[in-house]
């Protein structure tokens, strides 16, 4: 049996009165590392909701994250098998 194995992301935040921005940062276990980052602005009309700003930025930035991901697996497939591969489905 393999060994067991994590990935920890890791996400930070900086806010304002009107936005929230979001930076997100993976490490890879063959070393790379991938980033990304997510904003989110509130209205003028809506209450002050801190972690509402921060769930929607880090929604967005781990979303890119995530197309980074099928990206590089997606060429690292290519790589592998000398060809071009269909499109890992999203």
């Amino acid at each position: 049996m393999k060994d067991a194995v994590g990935w920890h992301v890791d996400v930070e935040f900086q806010e304002d009165s009107k936005r929230t921005r979001a930076a997100a940062l993976v490490r890879l276990p063959d070393g790379s590392e991938l980033r990304s980052h997510g904003y989110s602005s509130r209205h003028p009309s809506d209450g002050n909701q801190p972690r509402v700003g921060e769930e929607i930025a880090a929604a967005r930035a781990l979303n890119d994250l995530k197309e980074q991901l099928l990206t590089k697996a997606h060429d690292e497939i290519d790589g592998a098998s000398g060809r071009t591969s269909y499109p890992i489905e999203r």
